[in-house]
């Protein structure tokens, strides 16, 4: 199960300039199921996951990006321009993108040179299964695969929402998934000057071995709008210390 991001698709087919010289038109397609919503109008930005990394592991960046019914296409092309914060990517800066082919919940990827790291293939994976209209990736004819294949690249708390810079008031929601220990974790909310706002114990649907979901309700106090910190982690039955931490800057309100 994982946090799903609707999108509505108007069209079949994408002409779209990914080559790599300015006198090359490379057609990449794109097929599509279309949902009950509308269609995202072309001049309307929408929000979406980049998945970059973050000490080796998937870790989400919120980018808002302008397109047509194409929207899988337009965001993995936006996911080769790499990030401009403390994340990095594995995706060699010569990928291009080839063709892109959704149907029956599996995206069907051609990149250009073939991609072989498994961090980088992750990063696509997470990337596009965001959407409700793929559940599977596969890369150049290869098996579809689906984020479960890249447990070793996920983090044991991954938080999905809120995403990195986002704005957040009193009594926002945070949802993702973890695999921890008996499927617990902490989390503490700081303020700019490194407070802890507020505190408390998370369990996920499963652990131990089996990634499970989450979802909080994060309810504090600050002296005025401000820089925070939503910090992740567990803490080791062996010596008490922390492990797993994972950092989400955040704009409290």
């Amino acid at each position: 199960m994982r946090s799903r991001l609707v999108i509505s698709f108007a069209g079949l087919l994408l002409a779209a300039g990914c080559g790599g010289d300015d006198t090359t038109t490379v057609t990449v397609r794109e097929t599509v199921t279309e949902t009950a919503a509308s269609t995202v109008p072309s001049e309307a930005p929408t929000l979406v996951s980049l998945y970059f990394l973050q000490d080796g592991k998937v870790w989400p960046e919120q980018r808002g990006i302008v397109s047509g019914p194409a929207i899988a296409t337009t965001t993995i092309n936006q996911l080769f321009e790499g990030t401009e914060s403390e994340l990095t990517s594995a995706i060699p800066p010569e990928t291009r993108l080839r063709g892109l082919t959704i149907s029956g919940e599996v995206a069907s990827v051609e990149l250009e040179p073939p991609v072989t790291d498994r961090k980088a293939l992750a990063q696509l994976a997470y990337t596009l299964t965001q959407f409700d209209t793929v559940e599977r990736v596969s890369f150049n004819g290869d098996p579809p695969v689906g984020r479960p294949a890249f447990e070793a690249e996920t983090p044991a708390i991954l938080v999905e929402s809120p995403l990195s810079g986002e704005a957040v008031e009193s009594g926002f929601d945070v949802t993702g998934t973890a695999n921890t220990f008996e499927a617990t974790f902490q989390y503490e909310l700081r303020d700019s000057a490194g407070k802890v706002l507020t505190k408390d114990f998370v369990t996920a649907t499963s652990g131990s071995g089996t990634r499970g979901t989450f979802r909080f309700t994060v309810s504090y106090e600050a002296s005025g709008p401000q820089m925070g910190r939503l910090v992740v982690f567990e803490i080791s039955a062996e010596d008490g210390s922390r492990t797993n931490e994972r950092v989400t800057p955040l704009a409290l309100r």
